[in-house]
């Protein structure tokens, strides 16, 4: 068998460690080559294109301003080996095949009928749908096992217990985290699976948590959508085509390791809800909690869903017509020092609690910004303590990890982060 060259930006002899991906270095270059896929010129949101597919080389990471689709995995793995090469050259290879799902195609193909096919095929024919990977590092891969340490960016630190967390820490941190989010749960269930398969012997799976159904918008032009508790949600959500200060409050300063260059931070929370509880409530209840009227989204001070909510009116018994717990109050950016977070929430159902008898169900919360220590631990430590909502939420499990700037045509992530 004959290996495939080196790609543009690693030495000449950092080959793939594996077979697996040997088809797949000449996919990308060929790609490249060919100006499928060129990098963007500003930091401008890469967008879907009707042939399904959003461009992976660019300033920055897809997955983060790309309009998110409404199905995601965020795929959490553990280092298991001491040997910062095949680390490497893992993430090279996790390129590589990133890049070719990404365009809809298998990481490789053989013939021979005694051997395991190359690709596993589940996603055979499922086309790209919209396919993104967002590659995360978190606090813990930057101790003295890689040389890494010195390249820990300042804002990645463990975040600090809430009020209110029950975190499980298996299904918590991670050493490399990956979300992946796509229009169609099989070719993103393809994708993690392709990416465990590559990282044999030198990662194990932590956990994979799966959602559906988005809970934010992005961009103007998305349709505001409703979460499990019946209510539209991101209403007021950071919006890369509208937001004028987007960059500021999204990508990173400038005096983080170089590889962090327009990167950001990604925060995820599993938050349990309690839905028979919730559901249980008043319909006049339930919008004082939330602070919007259920069927419209407006705020109950206004008519339409994006009137700005009045948080000073009140009614005739000089009451707040927004509650002063209400949840759109707590969490504006006026009662938080004007601190925002790029949201991008999914829901998920993890069939029955076998101890309540209920349905195990909620939210991943997912959020980006660029300093998370600023933004959302502020936020979230007003929330845990002043949010009504809360009490019908249980945080189960936390990660947070630093994404690194975009990729130019033919870098990898093992070099960009070995550089």
């Amino acid at each position: 068998m004959t290996s495939y060259p080196p790609p543009m930006d690693s030495p000449a002899g950092d080959l793939s460690r594996r077979g697996l991906l040997r088809g797949v270095g000449l996919l990308a270059a060929g790609v490249a080559a060919g100006s499928v896929i060129t990098p963007h010129a500003t930091s401008s949101t890469p967008s879907a294109d009707p042939r399904g597919t959003v461009p992976f080389f660019g300033v920055n990471q897809a997955g983060i301003a790309t309009p998110p689709p409404d199905h995601f995995i965020l795929a959490a793995f553990d280092v298991t080996t001491s040997d910062a090469s095949l680390l490497r050259s893992m993430l090279n290879d996790w390129t590589d095949a990133a890049h070719a799902m990404s365009l809809g195609r298998t990481i490789g193909e053989t013939n021979n009928p005694y051997r395991p096919p190359v690709d596993s095929g589940e996603a055979d024919g499922l086309g790209p749908a919209n396919l993104t990977f967002t590659i995360g590092y978190g606090p813990s891969l930057f101790d003295e096992r890689f040389g890494l340490a010195s390249q820990r960016p300042l804002s990645l630190q463990e975040l600090p217990p809430f009020v209110g967390d029950n975190l499980n820490p298996l299904e918590s941190d991670g050493d490399v985290v990956m979300q992946i989010c796509s229009d169609d749960p099989q070719v993103n269930f393809h994708a993690a699976h392709t990416l465990a398969r590559l990282g044999e012997g030198v990662v194990s799976v932590r956990y994979m948590h799966i959602g559906f159904g988005r809970t934010s918008a992005v961009t103007a032009d998305q349709e505001t959508t409703r979460n499990l508790l019946g209510f539209k949600d991101g209403t007021n959500n950071l919006q890369v085509n509208r937001e004028a200060n987007f960059d500021h409050h999204v990508w990173v300063a400038n005096d983080q390791p170089s590889w962090m260059a327009h990167g950001s931070y990604l925060v995820s929370r599993k938050i349990r809800v309690n839905l028979e509880l919730w559901s249980a409530n008043s319909l006049d209840t339930q919008e004082a909690i939330i602070g919007r009227a259920k069927k419209s989204g407006a705020p109950l001070s206004g008519t339409l869903e994006h009137d700005t909510p009045d948080l000073k009116a009140q009614d005739a018994r000089r009451n707040y017509v927004i509650p002063s717990d209400a949840h759109i109050r707590v969490a504006a950016p006026s009662q938080n020092g004007g601190r925002v977070i790029l949201r991008r929430g999914f829901g998920f159902v993890d069939g029955i609690d076998q101890t309540t008898g209920q349905i195990a169900c909620g939210l991943h919360f997912v959020c980006f910004q660029r300093d998370p220590q600023d933004q959302f631990v502020s936020i979230q430590q007003n929330l845990a303590v002043n949010d009504a909502l809360m009490r019908y939420m249980s945080h189960e499990a936390s990660v947070v990890v630093a994404c690194p700037g975009g990729l130019h045509v033919g870098q990898r992530w093992g070099n960009q982060l070995f550089a």
